[in-house]
């Protein structure tokens, strides 16, 4: 397999947590999460690893599956089911409007009609902007009630941010995201997803953002809509990833080379006219390491290949850079917990979660908004 295919093939990866998270409606009614997993192409044993992950196109189908079991497209996690078709009669709701804090508002409303126990707000704050979430009680947003768990925020926020980003078709950088119940053990993954400022036990729930992407036009209509659904909520989970990020620039430079020829350390700052140190510590300000991007790309685009291509072991083993299969065995067991052959264990997912996902780190896609830096965060605590 080339280089090209296999980056093209490579769409990302979710946490295993997320998939507990999502079956956690599905085992309260009683019902057989095995099922559901296995029509979405996902081995039922993965869910007994904890560092397991899963192919964010198979994600994308088990949500669903989920949300079609249950005619509820918001998991169960508010007492009023969101049946499904809400969020394309959402979409179809703030399509045309005329920018993008139209629509938020708009967006804004309809799950106010929508969802009984949650209800956002957009906050101007100067040259930022608050999209704050309040939990309900009695229909008045008075976050007097306890904290909901934190998948029900972090999925209301998801929906929105995914949408903002594609109606202006371009991501828009979250300066800080904030919940108000405590830290949940797969916080690392929302570090990726939303800003690697996460603030916890905090009084509202909610993201912050330049506000000058308020008044961007939107660049979609009802053709490139259908594709959108065909693809969501895949693309929220791996397209709107932060492609900005001294991270994803290396991510992106790798997937260009053959892993065999990835360069060293000290080679990789030259070509990123930088010093090593200048390199490391920009890096460990992210969190991050080169040898830890290098084994999440090529777990990534293992668990790709094997998901979603008939290539044997020994030539996705070849592809990834290892001169022996047993090599990759070991390696695949070390990333994920679980060997190679139980991510071909599943039946093949459904026509809907066969759509190609652009990942999150193309620039082609996304490209860097055009609007004024933004200034610090200011808290909302």
């Amino acid at each position: 397999m080339s280089m090209g295919m296999a980056a093209k093939t490579e769409k990302g990866t979710i946490s295993i947590c997320f998939v507990q998270e999502a079956l956690a409606c599905v085992r309260d009614r009683g019902l057989s999460p095995d099922a559901l997993l296995l029509q979405a192409g996902i081995s039922p044993t993965l869910l007994a690893v904890p560092q397991a992950r899963v192919s964010s196109t198979h994600y994308g189908q088990l949500w669903h599956l989920i949300a079609q079991t249950l005619d509820d497209e918001f998991f169960g996690m508010d007492t009023r089911r969101m049946k499904t078709g809400s969020f394309t009669l959402l979409c179809h709701a703030i399509l045309h409007s005329d920018t993008l804090e139209r629509a938020l508002r708009r967006a804004l409303r309809f799950l106010r009609v929508v969802l009984d126990d949650m209800a956002g707000e957009l906050v101007r704050d100067g040259e930022v902007v608050h999209l704050r979430v309040a939990d309900k009680t009695a229909g008045q947003a008075d976050n007097t009630a306890p904290p909901k768990r934190a998948f029900a925020y972090g999925t209301f926020l998801i929906m929105l941010h995914g949408l903002a980003c594609w109606l202006i078709g371009r991501r828009v950088p979250l300066l800080r995201a904030d919940f108000r119940c405590t830290e949940p053990s797969f916080s690392d993954e929302w570090r990726a997803l939303f800003s690697p400022q996460l603030h916890f036990n905090q009084a509202h729930s909610g993201l912050t953002f330049a506000a000058a992407y308020l008044s961007l036009p939107l660049i979609q209509d009802e053709k490139s809509m259908k594709a959108f659904l065909r693809c969501a909520p895949a693309n929220f989970l791996v397209k709107y990833k932060n492609s900005t990020s001294l991270s994803a620039k290396i991510r992106r430079h790798l997937r260009e080379i053959s892993p065999a020829h990835w360069p060293d350390f000290a080679t990789l700052a030259q070509q990123f006219h930088t010093s090593t140190a200048t390199l490391r510590r920009r890096l460990d300000e992210e969190g991050q390491s080169y040898r830890v991007i290098m084994e999440d790309l090529r777990r990534d685009w293992a668990i790709s290949l094997l998901c979603d291509t008939a290539s044997s072991l020994g030539e996705i083993a070849h592809t990834l850079g290892f001169a022996e299969s047993s090599a990759f065995h070991r390696a695949f067991k070390k990333w994920t917990g679980a060997r190679p052959s139980a991510y071909r264990c599943g039946t093949p997912p459904l026509a809907v979660s066969a759509v190609t996902a652009v990942t999150a780190d193309d620039p082609a896609v996304f490209p860097p908004a055009h609007v004024p830096t933004a200034p610090p965060a200011k808290s909302v605590d």
